[in-house]
């Protein structure tokens, strides 16, 4: 970890923060690794970012700051909203998500 610049931790919308994720958060803690977290599979049965991100501040006492939040899950995912720029990101379903 000595020679990471950053480092991009990836939890599964369903099966959140695992053990092996606990290990490598300690361990850029441990050399103070400057992070961002992403939540993927978000269209998946039993989707849940919100739970990720309790998982995150309770497993890994992590301050997370969420810069995009989905708009629906599993069946009902259809985008996000950029908190940054306050404005829904839609995906066009006709398309398979290459416009939105």
């Amino acid at each position: 970890m000595r020679v990471l610049d950053g480092a991009v931790m990836v939890y599964d919308s369903v099966g959140g923060v695992q053990p092996q994720s606990e290990t490598v958060w300690r361990q850029a803690n441990k050399y103070r690794v400057p992070r961002i977290a992403f939540v993927n599979k978000m269209d998946r049965p039993g989707a849940d970012f919100f739970h990720v991100v309790q998982m995150m501040i309770d497993r890994l006492k992590a301050h997370p700051v969420p810069i995009v939040i989905p708009i629906g899950a599993e069946d009902h995912f259809t985008g996000v909203v950029d908190l940054i720029k306050m404005r829904a990101i839609i995906w066009d379903d006709a398309t398979q998500g290459m416009t939105f």
